[in-house]
């Protein structure tokens, strides 16, 4: 009988090892399971603040500190990116028109240090601004992309935008993926 208890106080003692071992993997993978949801919900609702021209959505995005670069276009800080997105209305806002803008986020590739992040994703852009409103593929590039987490929240802390379409604002030919 003793020789029996103890097998079964081993087998539950195995059991418990093994379960507390596969709950802190899993907890690992959830961590970064649930920062990559977070971190393309932020590119997300980048995109659509971008698209309806919401300015507000659009700042809140960055950090207070974060820094907007489109290659040779570069601003630092919320109030400047709001107003540097102010002053291209015209090329974002269709509001006199019945034409849209959609800009799409795709191959997303994401690495969490902490609460540091790094990406680096496809764009492309959709648009009717045509006679026929008619839906036309009009542009594409990359981004890359450094984060941080604030107060629990993903913030870009750098955005860098490469445009395929102007050739001074094209990417470089180096796989930008890790």
């Amino acid at each position: 009988m003793k020789k029996f208890n103890l097998l079964i106080i081993t087998a539950i003692a195995i059991s418990l090892i093994f379960i507390i071992a596969c709950n802190q993997k899993d907890t690992k993978s959830a961590s970064y399971g649930e920062d990559r949801a977070q971190i393309e919900d932020l590119q997300a609702r980048y995109l659509f603040a971008l698209d309806f021209f919401d300015l507000d959505t659009y700042v809140s995005t960055f950090t207070e500190d974060g820094e907007l670069d489109i290659v040779e276009y570069k601003v630092k800080g919320r109030d400047a990116i709001r107003k540097a997105i102010e002053e291209s209305r015209a090329v974002f806002d269709h509001s006199a028109s019945t034409a849209t803008g959609r800009h799409n986020i795709t191959n997303i590739v994401i690495k969490v240090e902490g609460d540091k992040a790094y990406g680096r994703s496809y764009w492309f852009h959709y648009s009717n601004d045509n006679p026929e409103k008619k839906a036309v593929f009009d542009g594409y590039g990359h981004y890359e992309d450094e984060m941080v987490k604030v107060n629990g929240q993903w913030l870009f802390s750098k955005r860098v935008i490469y445009n395929e379409g102007v050739e001074k604002w094209m990417g470089p030919t180096k796989n930008p993926a890790w």
